[in-house]
């Protein structure tokens, strides 16, 4: 009875763990389309399955590498994290960070990124011209936002399809109960 009482008491701490961190599920759509409210949302798709492939992994799945050329899953993490921080930068998004990179967890790294992600997201859709972020201000080094998208974006996209793949390689599957269309999870 004791061994019942702790597993669930064990699986309702991790739930609710889990639930604290941004992209458990993504928020309802807004009924008006706008340019941020379209990237702010590529950014919480991206939240969304960054927040599932990387949930539960073990160091088993962090050490996993496809290839010897190829990154660990804990090297392609470290990756996405560069490219959130990437994104802070130029959508001039200010957000601290908890700590250095170098004295990060993978706990501490991907709650980072998912903050990231989330802060880069809530100034996106806050903006009413996302050109704004394609403007030098104070000496700010600028991009079009298109190179967002189709650079950091994009590749954090890509990258976060490899975590998943890593995981279901190294015997770690995604959570089946995901819906990646709805940014929900079936109860």
């Amino acid at each position: 009875m004791k061994i019942i009482f702790s597993v669930i008491l064990l699986l309702t701490i991790s739930l609710m763990q889990a639930q604290e961190l941004p992209y458990y599920e993504i928020s309802e759509s807004t009924e008006n389309y706008t340019a941020g409210s379209v990237a702010g949302r590529m950014i919480d798709g991206l939240g969304f399955r960054y927040y599932w492939s990387t949930e539960g992994l073990t160091a088993k799945d962090l050490a996993f590498q496809s290839a010897e050329e190829a990154r660990t899953t804990q090297e392609t993490i470290e990756h996405v994290y560069r490219l959130s921080n990437t994104l802070l930068k130029y959508t001039k998004t200010k957000f601290e960070q908890s700590k250095p990179r170098e004295e990060m967890s993978f706990t501490e790294m991907r709650a980072q990124t998912l903050y990231n992600l989330e802060a880069v997201s809530n100034r996106v859709k806050a903006s009413k011209d996302i050109s704004e972020f394609d403007k030098e201000k104070d000496g700010e080094i600028t991009v079009p936002f298109y190179y967002l998208i189709n650079g950091p974006i994009a590749d954090a996209i890509w990258h976060t399809g490899q975590l998943a793949s890593y995981r279901r390689s190294s015997g770690n599957p995604i959570n089946s109960k995901i819906n990646h269309f709805s940014g929900t999870v079936r109860k």
